[in-house]
């Protein structure tokens, strides 16, 4: 006996050391600490107001396109036309679908693939919140800033589309989502004539106009178009992940830049349930709503397997220097303690979308009486696929969940399969990791998985090297605001996204 447990204590004395050993010599990112405090903002109001100038026109997308309200979209054209004319007079411009709008600057050398950043003109609708101040022509650049909500508002300020410039802050519907973006691109072209440097490969714009609602009169026709000239392009810029300030990412004691290299895919599934109808007092031993519970019950209990997809590893060896003890070595020991590393992972919101394709329950349709049992009920699941889930294993999950029942299954809204998954090892990626150095030193800089649906997956059809990041540090609840109330961007974050992409348009080759 005594040797058996010699036995297994020299087993566990092992098994300690090899964790161990794994732990402390696995190769987890090194990331410096910033050497210096990075690009300090210089006063620019001139480019604050023309941003200001931009979120006061309500270009909102709502439902479907024959219902859009196109005033707006026309006045924005004109605006950005008035408000950058070195930009329209230097570049080949046009537009297609008539409101998505391309900008080509033209590189010096030919034969080098063209780099493109995107961003999109229309904004959700700002929601019915009360309004604290209904002051108009707020411009107040030099207020002391305020501090960074800590959290999520439940008034406006200002009026959604006041274009307020007060507290340090630009407010508005789309001051983040994403007219912070358009503009800032628009400022660092115009600030790359102005210098007089001319990039060696071509440089793209371009703008959708219904990202909000699925991009299909945009960002897929202006796709369209550069695949049908034969465009290929070195990298695609646009919206994904951002700076999350210290603190804001559980258990890492550092800022992270999380670069969305891929994003989830979507399914939405109408289940129509069948059963008796008639009247409440005569009930059958299983109504279409009791049998609809059952199967929205197995659908939540019995969700599709998590997984360390590559680039979730990927995102983890970036993150993992900076993480405890205890989640280092649940990263390097995977081989071991992978079950325990999905089973945290998964007790999670965030980090559970992370490693599995998501279930949510959203619609639910019954009867109009309280006392009429309806014969058929309905309701709605959604999908967010990760990268090597298919739209197929999908249908076959839902399939199962509705085995034995009456049931239709129908997609609704834009089904599709997760995006490819973008490299890290290519210039197009090396770029995001300087120009995030040059304005925050000592960020982590990491592969990331974007959540949610961005204009960037329509444009698989031109590029390989697809990379979704804003670079604004924000904390949580600013980020919460985006297509929520009091949405704002402050004025540093936008003077530095606007050296951001010059940095980038100017370096890229250098």
């Amino acid at each position: 006996m005594k040797n058996i447990l010699l036995a297994v204590l020299g087993i566990m004395i092992i098994l300690i050391a090899i964790l161990l050993i794994k732990t402390y010599t696995y190769p987890f990112k090194k990331n410096k600490a910033g050497v210096s405090e990075g690009w300090k903002p210089v006063k620019n109001d001139s480019a604050v107001m023309r941003l200001s100038g931009g979120i006061k026109i309500p270009t909102v997308s709502t439902g479907s396109m024959g219902v859009f309200n196109y005033t707006p979209f026309d006045q924005l054209k004109e605006y950005l036309r008035n408000s950058y004319p070195l930009v329209y007079q230097n570049t080949e411009n046009y537009e297609i679908n008539n409101y998505a709008l391309v900008f080509k600057l033209k590189g010096s050398t030919s034969g080098l693939e063209p780099v493109l950043f995107l961003s999109h003109m229309d904004v959700v609708p700002p929601g019915d919140a009360d309004i604290k101040s209904k002051e108009q022509n707020v411009f107040r650049p030099d207020d002391k800033p305020l501090s960074a909500v800590s959290k999520v508002a439940e008034d406006w300020d200002f009026e959604p589309f006041s274009g307020a410039v007060a507290h340090g802050r630009i407010y508005g519907r789309g001051a983040i989502d994403m007219k912070g973006m358009l503009f800032s691109l628009m400022e660092s072209m115009n600030n790359m004539i102005k210098s007089g440097q001319v990039p060696k490969r071509d440089i793209y714009l371009a703008f959708g106009f219904d990202e909000e609602v699925g991009g299909q009169k945009g960002a897929v026709q202006i796709a369209e178009h550069f695949r049908k000239a034969g465009l290929k392009f070195e990298a695609v810029y646009d919206e994904g992940g951002l700076i999350m300030e210290k603190g804001n990412v559980a258990g890492i004691d550092s800022d992270v830049a999380a670069v969305g290299c891929a994003e989830k895919g979507f399914l939405s599934a109408k289940i129509k349930v069948k059963g008796l109808g008639g009247h409440s007092s005569m009930p059958p031993m299983e109504s279409a709503i009791g049998k609809a519970a059952v199967i929205m019950q197995r659908l939540e209990d019995h969700q599709m397997k998590p997984v360390i997809t590559p680039l979730i590893k990927n995102f983890f060896d970036n993150i993992g220097g900076a993480m405890p003890f205890t989640s280092r070595l649940a990263i390097a020991n995977q081989w071991l303690l992978k079950p325990l590393l999905l089973s945290q992972l998964t007790k999670n919101n965030t980090t559970n979308a992370l490693v599995r394709t998501t279930t949510a329950l959203t619609m639910m349709k019954g009867s109009d009486g309280a006392n009429v049992l309806s014969p058929e009920v309905e309701f709605v699941v959604n999908f967010r696929l990760i990268p090597g889930n298919s739209v197929k294993e999908v249908r076959e999950h839902i399939a199962k969940a509705t085995e034995g029942f009456d049931v239709e299954v129908e997609d609704i809204d834009n089904t599709r399969e997760a995006s490819a998954v973008s490299p890290t090892d290519t210039k197009a990626y090396k770029m995001i990791e300087a120009g995030v150095n040059e304005i925050y030193p000592g960020t982590i800089v990491t592969p990331y998985l974007t959540m949610a649906a961005t204009d960037a997956y329509k444009y698989q059809i031109v590029s390989k090297n697809i990379y979704r990041f804003m670079p604004i540090k924000i904390n949580r609840s600013e980020q919460q605001s985006i297509h929520s109330t009091n949405e704002y961007i402050s004025i540093e974050n936008y003077l530095k996204m606007i050296h951001y992409f010059e940095y980038i348009m100017k370096n890229y080759d250098q």
